[in-house]
């Protein structure tokens, strides 16, 4: 059998809050369960809300929660000269180029507000499919066409298969954006697919993305992607039970550690949230199963 990889993968728009931690501790935990290496992989290219103490922070978050990462920037020098996303730059466009050559993307001007009119749901619904719009007109955003996917395989941590269905947030998904940038679906799938991820640790919110990453890796011949395992854990909801944000102002962890906070008390307050009797990272661990 293969090394498995797993990953941290942050995005450096914000001060790291106890989610982040849950999620990273998750991933340590896993990956000392099945015996896996971790990469951490910081994923920049939103450089609107990009800032270098963000990523200083994830660093020290790493330090503060004990965990040795395999591999990946080990300081924010090696991060710029080394690992940051815009050295992937090509791959992605690479990726972007396939797909329009085996026409599996369609253009679409459609902006959030519209695509609210068209459906109540705010599900985009595919209205641009066959408006046949250029894909070089300016301002508009690629979208992978999706109306014929079938069964979408996933592998669990325990190569268990499950058969998914394109959901509808996730259906005729952006892999380019109206900026030209590549979209989160895929350069977290190129990414992967590059540094050798086979583990993939994930909140339950992202479960559609995974079948979305999945479809799209089946359409760019990723054969390799399709034999990933898929953990998704659950989240941690804020006092309104909505999931923690670094925009809403979640507790950072860069905070409590001001406050003073050790280790162990950041994880009681981890369970607290939770609704879990949490004291120490081994009492995360055996909820591992």
């Amino acid at each position: 059998m293969n090394q498995l990889l797993t990953r941290i993968a942050p995005t450096p728009s914000g001060y790291l809050h106890l989610g982040n931690a849950y999620s990273f501790l998750v991933t340590k935990a896993i990956a000392e369960k099945f015996g896996a290496k971790i990469l951490l992989r910081i994923d920049d290219l939103d450089r609107d809300r990009f800032r270098e103490e963000y990523v200083q922070d994830i660093f020290d978050c790493l330090e503060f929660l004990e965990i040795n990462i395999d591999q990946g920037p080990r300081n924010l020098q090696d991060f710029h000269q080394e690992w940051s996303q815009i050295h992937r730059f090509g791959l992605y466009e690479q990726a972007l180029d396939k797909l329009r050559v085996d026409k599996k993307v369609f253009a679409c001007t459609c902006s959030r507000k519209k695509i609210s009119q068209l459906d109540s749901s705010g599900y985009y619904l595919g209205h641009c499919l066959d408006r046949k719009i250029p894909l070089q007109r300016p301002e508009v955003a690629w979208r992978l066409d999706t109306l014929d996917a079938d069964l979408i395989k996933l592998k669990d941590i325990h190569e268990r298969m499950h058969f998914e269905v394109i959901p509808e947030d996730v259906a005729f998904f952006v892999v380019r954006k109206k900026d030209r940038l590549p979209s989160y679906q895929l350069t977290s799938l190129i990414d992967d697919i590059h540094f050798g991820v086979n583990l993939i640790v994930r909140g339950k919110d992202l479960y559609s993305s995974s079948i979305a990453q999945t479809y799209l890796a089946e359409q760019l011949n990723l054969a390799d992607f399709q034999e990933s395992r898929f953990f998704h854990h659950e989240l941690m909801k804020g006092p309104k039970k909505k999931k923690l944000s670094k925009t809403d102002g979640a507790t950072s962890i860069k905070q409590l550690k001001e406050d003073g906070k050790s280790l162990n008390q950041v994880i009681e307050l981890i369970g607290d949230y939770l609704g879990k009797p949490f004291q120490n990272y081994d009492d995360i661990k055996k909820t591992i199963s």
